[in-house]
């Protein structure tokens, strides 16, 4: 079980580091757009800062599938959750972001989550691996349509006149909710891995939708997720993605996997109650940033 924290925690460092780096070569970039995806990835690629980024984020993935080997997926959401507090550590000293009060509060509000999430967990804990694939469809594709619709509707907002600034949290939702789809995948990929009949192992994978589903994800929520991160705020955009994408996982992936909550009391109020903190971190952040001041403009270009 602990090998599993550990393995989470790391995810956690590599994930951090990978959106950072991210966030720091796309302000180099010319601005993005949805509409023109190849441009995208050819901008994307041809950048050796975002290549590093994208390497941390691959090193996070392969410790999130041995996270979800050893720990119930419910619990390893609430120690994911936990990266946020180095994404906002990493976001001031490297990007120069400064989160606002009620940001800052959120950071608190996230340790004491991960803290209640990790004293429910135990050895007797039940680690699910597998599912029906029309089960995984069947909360899947609705997430996917949900998330790919709210992106188009923030897209379409955001080229009207007079509008507010916005902070990201619109997009962290959708690309949340892409990735929480992507996370339920890794799970069910993490179920076929194995160290013996290899060849039949990947057989049944491939006779699922795990691969497919993470193709998808994997190649639209690039294109959704770079775009919108290199408009808004990462130490916004990032936490709210987060914060969805693990609230989706540990919520629907319990339910899909068959895995149980904690039948002690004690230990179901502790798990229930930091996924309750989670979510009221996202409640609260603001919606939008509020325009420079003509003093911090004048700065600025000075």
């Amino acid at each position: 079980m602990w090998w599993g924290v550990a393995s989470a925690l790391l995810a956690n460092v590599f994930y951090s580091t990978g959106f950072v780096l991210e966030k720091r070569a796309l302000s180099g970039l010319p601005r993005l757009s949805t509409g023109q995806p190849a441009r995208v990835v050819r901008l994307l690629i041809g950048s050796p800062l975002w290549l590093g980024g994208s390497l941390a984020l691959a090193a996070g993935f392969a410790a999130q599938l041995a996270v979800y080997r050893t720990l119930p997926i419910a619990a390893a959401q609430g120690i994911f959750v936990s990266g946020l507090v180095l994404l906002l550590l990493l976001s001031s000293v490297v990007l120069g972001e400064r989160p606002s009060g009620r940001e800052r509060r959120g950071v608190v509000m996230i340790t004491l989550a991960l803290l209640m999430v990790m004293a429910s967990l135990q050895d007797s804990d039940a680690v699910g691996g597998h599912a029906s694939a029309g089960r995984v469809l069947l909360i899947c594709l609705p997430a996917l349509a949900a998330g790919l619709g709210l992106y188009w509707a923030v897209e379409r907002r955001t080229r009207r006149r007079h509008r507010m600034p916005t902070a990201g949290v619109e997009y962290g939702v959708a690309v949340g909710l892409l990735y929480g789809v992507s996370s339920l995948a890794i799970k069910g990929v993490s179920g076929h891995l194995t160290t013996s009949g290899v060849g039949d192992a990947l057989f049944d994978l491939l006779r699922s939708p795990y691969p497919y589903i993470l193709l998808f994800t994997g190649a639209t929520g690039l294109v959704l997720s770079q775009t919108a991160l290199q408009r808004c705020r990462a130490s916004l955009i990032v936490p709210v993605c987060t914060t969805v994408t693990c609230l989706f996982t540990a919520a629907l992936g319990t339910f899909v996997f068959g895995e149980s909550l904690p039948g002690d009391p004690l230990r179901l109020a502790l798990r229930l109650g930091g996924t309750a903190l989670a979510v009221s971190v996202l409640l609260m952040l603001p919606r939008h940033d509020q325009p420079p001041t003509p003093a911090k403009e004048l700065a600025r270009e000075a």
